[in-house]
C-alpha cells in the first residue's frame, strides 16, 4: 500500500514556490524580479507559456548565480520555520492515517526538493520526489532544472521509478490541479481536492 501526496494546493493551502523565493531573496529583490517576470507570469496564466518553461525562467531570474549550499541553508529555514503555517490540518491527518496502516507515504511535487524533502522527512514520510535545481561543479545554481519538472505525467514516471511498475501496489493518490491529473488517474483510490476515509 502506497500514499502518494501532492504538496502545493493539497497538503498545504496554498502555492509554496514564491513564498520560498522571497524567503531566499527577501523583499526588495523579491519585488523587482516579479516586475520584471510579469510578462512571463501572464503568459503562464493566460496558458501560453508551459508550465516548465515559465518555472525555469522565473529561478534563472531569482536564483542563478547563488551558491548551493547558502540556498539549501535558507531552503531548511523555510521548511523549519514557514511551512508550517501553510498546511492543511486535514491532510496531515489523512498522513497520519496513512502511516497507522503501515502505508508507504510519499510526496510527489512539482516544487522544489530542496525545500521539500527536508520538511518531509522531519514530518514523517518515507520518501520525496519533486523537481530538482541544476548546480554547475562550482557549486553555483544555474536557474535551470536538472531533469524533468516533476509535472503531469512525470509524476507517474518518478513515482515508477522509484517503486517499481504501477502494477505492483495498490496506490492511494491525492491531487488538486491539473499537474496531478494523471497520478491520480493511474490510482486504485484518487481524491481530487478532497481526503478520504476507505479502510485498507
Amino acid at each position: 500500500m502506497v500514499a502518494a501526496f501532492d504538496f502545493d494546493g493539497t497538503l498545504t493551502r496554498r502555492d509554496t514556490m514564491f513564498p520560498f523565493l522571497l524567503h531566499a531573496v527577501g523583499p526588495n529583490e523579491f519585488v523587482r524580479n516579479v516586475l520584471v517576470l510579469a510578462p512571463t507570469l501572464a503568459g503562464y496564466g493566460l496558458g501560453v507559456i508551459r508550465n516548465d518553461i515559465a518555472k525555469e525562467r522565473v529561478f534563472a531570474r531569482f536564483l542563478s548565480g547563488t551558491r548551493i549550499g547558502e540556498l539549501r541553508r535558507k531552503a531548511v529555514q523555510f521548511a523549519e520555520q514557514k511551512l508550517a503555517g501553510m498546511l492543511r490540518a486535514e491532510a496531515l491527518e489523512r498522513l497520519e492515517w496513512h502511516k497507522r496502516q503501515g502505508h508507504r507515504c510519499v510526496v510527489i511535487s512539482a516544487s522544489l526538493d530542496i525545500y521539500v524533502r527536508p520538511w518531509a522527512q522531519k514530518t514523517g514520510f518515507d520518501d520525496a520526489i519533486a523537481s530538482h535545481l541544476e548546480t554547475l561543479d562550482d557549486g553555483r545554481v544555474t536557474g535551470n532544472l536538472s531533469g524533468k519538472n516533476c509535472f503531469g505525467i512525470e509524476k507517474v514516471r518518478r513515482l515508477e521509478a522509484l517503486l517499481g511498475p504501477r502494477s505492483g501496489y495498490t496506490l492511494y493518490a491525492y491531487g488538486d490541479s491539473r499537474g496531478d491529473r494523471e497520478l491520480l488517474s493511474s490510482a486504485d483510490f484518487a481524491y481530487y481536492r478532497k481526503f478520504g476515509n476507505d479502510s485498507p
